[in-house]
């Protein structure tokens, strides 16, 4: 049912009604401003007026009427007004700042959870294939996945040289137990000796360049990823508790507490008197919005990015498969490789030897490396969508946060009296300024002056990481990304991927597939 139609000359004789009635709230007594003071405030505070009198002390809630405020009152309302706007930014940031650090907590868990994953992977080929050196290759695979960890989440270590590393270590094993099976030489100078020849011999062809590659091309987005995620919690952090000036201060103050001074206990600011106050208050955060905007666009473009064979689940999870390879390389290549140590490292004392043997599951012996395949809605690229979906709700906040604070919270609805500053009003009367600092020159309810030294800080540190992210987002056909703690190995590849990148070829199945490989200690 509609509701009634009130002739024009009624609404106006209602609303004349009303300023009259917030009027005179407080003529008579001031007796409920001291009830929601002290309530606001906690607790019994001696010599509240119990009448409205003169206050000629006052410093910001100035009156030619009679006040309910006394100049002790007046400081207690200001530290009031400071918390309530403290709480009304992060209020306001809440659900932003929990949408971010959830996620960041959320993939940093993903990832261990994969890391885990790839040198179980990795563990178990060992022990079902290459059973002999299993045990001392356990130490190799588990340092390389702690770096590959390490480098993830922010340490100073080259993926570069782990990756070196890694196959290092892995040679002596290869000549020990494929290449001269069953006898070893006694001297750890000869392990050592094999194990700094690898590199001028490649026993393993070209597959530590391609894991050097495709490490390269998912392990430094996704460290960046999370960086970029910790700064933006760090930029809410900062802006909830950010100081404000004198002027906002005082401007707040009067806004939100100098009506209570006049009894004017229900009332609310005017939505211009609000945008005009708040705009100027939070001029030098709306100075964020730009970068804040091309952060979560950076973000969403290396998101995007990051999908396909380079996508960091798919190079860990099908790391094992490279391992496989580079041994049956090795192995294929054996006689070959054997002559050349030889040459290298001289003729070991033969020793005959009996590698211990990792424990291991019958089953997996019989019907082969079982890995069940992902659930594709649950991937580490379907959540990062998820997220950016999400994030992109929020591209405007900073510019915005004036306006939100009045709409939602603090400003009186339209059409109803409100309180401009000095006295209860029918509409706010004077020009109403835009966001940001250039458009506070005619704010006629507070001045700003100068920039915030705080602010820029973090807009440099936005545009810092902006770069960072746009120069790991590898473009649809190229792209170039430097490897390494502060950079080391440069590579620039097409996007496309090929059975030279490691895309398949070589006999490496995905994870999805059963790895059947043939048992090299029977």
């Amino acid at each position: 049912m509609d509701a009634p139609s009130w002739p024009v000359g009624w609404r106006c004789l209602l609303l004349v009604a009303l300023v009259g009635s917030a009027r005179g709230q407080g003529a008579r007594s001031c007796e409920e401003v001291g009830k929601l003071f002290q309530g606001r405030l906690a607790g019994a505070v001696p010599g509240l007026p119990g009448s409205p009198r003169a206050g000629p002390d006052l410093q910001v809630c100035t009156s030619e009427k009679p006040t309910c405020c006394t100049r002790k009152m007046e400081e207690r309302y200001q530290t009031a007004a400071h918390q309530d706007m403290q709480q009304a930014l992060q209020t306001s940031s809440s659900t932003l700042k929990f949408l971010i650090s959830r996620n960041a907590a959320a993939f940093q868990e993903t990832l261990e959870t994969l890391i885990r994953q790839a040198e179980n992977y990795t563990s178990i080929l060992f022990c079902n294939t290459y059973r002999n050196m299993a045990i001392e290759a356990a130490a190799s695979v588990q340092e390389f996945f702690t770096d590959v960890g390490l480098y993830l989440f922010g340490a100073d270590v080259n993926p570069e040289e782990f990756v070196n590393r890694f196959f290092d270590s892995l040679f002596p094993l290869v000549y020990d137990h494929l290449i001269n099976p069953g006898v070893a030489d006694s001297s750890l100078e000869y392990s050592e000796c094999i194990r700094m020849a690898r590199r001028d011999l490649s026993p393993f062809g070209n597959i530590p360049q391609r894991v050097m590659g495709q490490m390269g091309r998912s392990l430094l987005p996704s460290r960046t990823f999370l960086q970029a995620l910790n700064l933006g919690i760090e930029v809410i952090n900062t802006t909830d508790h950010l100081h404000f000036s004198k002027e906002c201060s005082r401007a707040i103050l009067r806004m939100q507490y100098c009506p209570h001074c006049q009894g004017l206990t229900l009332s609310k600011p005017c939505m211009g008197y609000c945008l005009n106050v708040m705009r100027g208050c939070l001029a030098h955060m709306a100075e964020l919005n730009p970068h804040w905007h091309a952060f979560i666009r950076s973000l969403e473009e290396l998101s995007d990015a990051m999908h396909g064979k380079y996508d960091i689940e798919h190079v860990l999870l099908n790391f094992h498969l490279l391992v496989n390879d580079a041994v049956m390389q090795a192995h294929l290549d054996g006689p070959k490789l054997s002559d050349q140590v030889n040459k290298i490292c001289g003729r070991p004392s033969r020793t005959p030897t009996q590698s211990p043997r990792c424990s291991f599951d019958e089953s997996k012996q019989k019907y082969g490396m079982q890995i069940s395949a992902r659930n594709e809605e649950e991937t580490l690229a379907n959540r990062r969508k998820e997220f950016i979906n999400s994030l992109r709700l929020h591209r405007t906040f900073y510019g915005a946060l004036a306006d939100q604070l009045c709409v939602n919270h603090l400003a009186a609805a339209d059409g109803l009296p409100c309180w401009n500053g000095e006295d209860i009003v029918k509409s706010y009367s004077q020009r109403v300024v835009g966001n940001g600092i250039k458009d506070q020159s005619g704010n006629p309810e507070i001045k700003v002056k100068g920039t915030d030294p705080v602010i820029n800080q973090i807009i440099d540190k936005l545009k810092h990481v902006i770069q960072l992210l746009q120069g790991r987002s590898p473009k649809p056909n190229k792209w170039e990304l430097q490897m390494g703690s502060g950079g080391g190995l440069a590579e620039q590849v097409s996007g496309d991927c090929d059975d030279e990148d490691g895309c398949g070829a070589s006999g490496s199945g995905e994870v999805k597939r059963t790895l059947k490989v043939a048992d090299y200690n029977q």
